[in-house]
């Protein structure tokens, strides 16, 4: 990590879609579902996929690119409330991030969500992975006025771990998540698994860079000096 930030620390913040769960399959589900109500050929799962992080509005901008305003905004809220019913049906922890977080609770590590996807959505999913009671805390995209890039939401969080941003890293799949880490003054690590489509990790001014949740899993026991 940089030498602005330590390489240690006491908690760790995850983002929610395309860090910490798979949520494409369900997301990209509705969107097909959308796409068919309204009589267009569905995208290919990839091509949608990498657009999940961007939330229901990306995926509507991608879809229907010619949507007028009007159209844009019916098309998402229709969105949402499909999506809200059906959201956890196949969505799951990345490979490997389930014995992540069972070690970092055993050693009471705590670790906590900060997402911009809507509390209506992340409450349930959470519920469903039976995650809600084990997280330190849980910051939606709702939860106040501002939203990633915005630092706020994560120093709310660092407030509710009770862990100071200087003890605290911030893991993501997207460039804002890296933003919003960096100015609530936390170490951040972007992780190359996540729904990347035409950005690069290596732009984003990250402390580190994981590959894959295996890598993630040993930069954090490090951090916590779990890896011994």
């Amino acid at each position: 990590m940089s030498d602005t930030r330590t390489t240690t620390f006491d908690a760790v913040l995850f983002d929610l879609d395309g860090t910490l769960v798979d949520t494409a399959p369900d997301m990209v589900a509705v969107l097909d579902d959308l796409q068919k109500t309204e009589g267009q050929v569905p995208l290919p799962y990839a091509t949608a996929r990498a657009q999940v992080s961007n939330g229901a509005a990306g995926l509507i901008r991608l879809a229907f690119p010619d949507a007028d305003e009007t159209n844009h905004e019916r098309l998402r809220l229709q969105y949402l409330e499909l999506y809200q019913a059906s959201v956890c049906v196949h969505s799951t922890l990345f490979p490997g991030l389930a014995e992540l977080l069972d070690l970092l609770d055993a050693d009471q590590c705590p670790w906590g969500i900060v997402t911009n996807k809507p509390a209506r959505m992340t409450d349930p999913l959470l519920a469903g992975l039976g995650l809600s009671l084990r997280a330190a805390c849980a910051i939606s995209g709702d939860t106040l006025e501002q939203r990633k890039p915005h630092p706020a939401p994560l120093l709310l969080a660092s407030e509710q771990t009770g862990i100071a941003p200087a003890r605290t890293v911030y893991v993501g799949d997207a460039a804002r998540d890296i933003e919003a880490g960096r100015a609530a003054g936390m170490a951040t690590i972007a992780v190359e698994y996540g729904y990347i489509n035409e950005d690069d990790p290596q732009t984003w001014a990250a402390d580190h860079i994981a590959a894959d949740t295996a890598e993630l899993t040993k930069m954090l026991l490090k951090g916590f000096n779990l890896d011994t």
